[in-house]
């Protein structure tokens, strides 16, 4: 990196009204990213090309699918989240790397092992296994077929902020040489401050010495893995939910150290649903971003007032942040896994939510959420 340039601020003036209209939403101001599907046939030929490439020097062979509105050099699927198709041949593994984004990775054909710390992972089509931050790790295909997953990361969240750190050469686990820093269950005799956090101000205001800034209390994150068959155990049950159910049959892959913010990891949640044939769901907003790869079935969304094909095998942006929108299932049962920012917007407070297009907006994690009717119907 090279010196700093002699530079100065622009002064941008925003004074007064910056909305057009008196639309009580807001609306106006968003400038929604257009959804739009990657068919199965295009993503069955881009495994079908990498996999006829030879081997890169780190054994990762990887296509993103980038929005047209992504910004130049930014390799977005939303304008947080990426979403690449990695594919390893039979026999090959990948050299290990770590970066200060989290993954989520989705088998979507073969499988193989996944190693993650001193930790191997087995890995089966429709599994869905989490790589926290900072995670040295590498794919492994130990299987007589081709590998292809889906891979998503915050990566564009932190390149906007021109943090995102890559490690291509990480100390291997296991290793005397090794650098990574103690987790949160080693970390436990880390020095305390002696001088304390107290309160300034009877309405809760507090001060925290530098001491304690530069020392967080550690929160143990690890890889977590979700296996396809046990998932769809529990969820087909929920395929005995009428239609007059008003909520989504899905279950949440919840880690818990994510706490009140119901991730999958400490940015992303991932969902799996099924919808049966012939559900079609309530319309509703969400500022978060979603991504959906279907598995089964076929059906339709509308966005916006537009409506958009599905089948299984196929790849969407199906909600833009705060885009109305609702999905159903033409041909059952439908399956999706879905991928959303839901936990990054609640740790910056920003998860506006509208469950019912003539209800209220609530502020996800800081207000009142909302309920459906499942005891009535159950």
């Amino acid at each position: 990196m090279g010196e700093f340039a002699d530079i100065k601020a622009k002064m941008v003036e925003k004074s007064g009204r910056q909305s057009p209209d008196t639309h009580s939403w807001g609306d106006h101001s968003l400038d929604l990213w257009d959804p739009f599907v990657v068919p199965k046939e295009e993503i069955d030929a881009e495994i079908e090309r990498l996999s006829g490439i030879a081997a890169p020097n780190n054994g990762i062979r990887r296509t993103y699918f980038v929005h047209p509105k992504a910004e130049e050099g930014l390799l977005s699927f939303t304008p947080g989240m990426s979403c690449s198709l990695d594919v390893l041949l039979p026999g090959e593994e990948t050299a290990y790397v770590r970066e200060n984004a989290s993954l989520v990775n989705f088998p979507i054909l073969g499988g193989g092992q996944m190693a993650m710390g001193e930790a191997i992972f087995d890995v089966k089509q429709y599994d869905v296994l989490t790589t926290p931050a900072m995670t040295v790790h590498k794919y492994i295909n130990n299987t007589d077929s081709v590998q292809a997953r889906f891979r998503y990361s915050n990566q564009p969240m932190l390149d906007r902020l021109k943090i995102h750190w890559l490690d291509e050469d990480p100390p291997v686990p296991g290793a005397e040489n090794n650098d990574v820093t103690d987790t949160a269950e080693e970390a436990g005799d880390s020095p305390k401050s002696p001088f304390g956090t107290f309160q300034l101000t009877d309405d809760g205001a507090f001060l925290k010495p530098y001491e304690e800034l530069i020392n967080p209390e550690p929160i143990e994150i690890n890889p977590h893995s979700w296996p396809w068959g046990n998932v769809k155990e529990e969820l087909d049950k929920l395929a005995a939910l009428g239609s007059k159910y008003k909520g989504r049959r899905l279950y949440l892959l919840y880690d818990p150290s994510t706490g009140r913010t119901n991730g999958t990891n400490a940015n992303f949640f991932s969902c799996i649903t099924i919808r049966p044939e012939g559900i079609v769901d309530r319309p509703h907003r969400h500022a978060s971003a979603a991504i959906n790869y279907y598995f089964g079935g076929a059906g339709h969304s509308v966005v916006q007032g537009k409506r958009y094909e599905w089948k299984a095998g196929d790849l969407m942006l199906s909600a833009p942040g705060w885009a109305i929108h609702n999905h159903a299932s033409d041909v059952g049962p439908v399956y999706e896994m879905t991928i959303q920012d839901m936990p990054f917007c609640i740790n910056t407070d920003s998860l506006m939510w509208q469950e019912d297009l003539k209800g209220p907006i609530s502020l996800l994690g800081s207000h009142a959420g909302f309920d459906t009717n499942r005891e009535k119907v159950s």
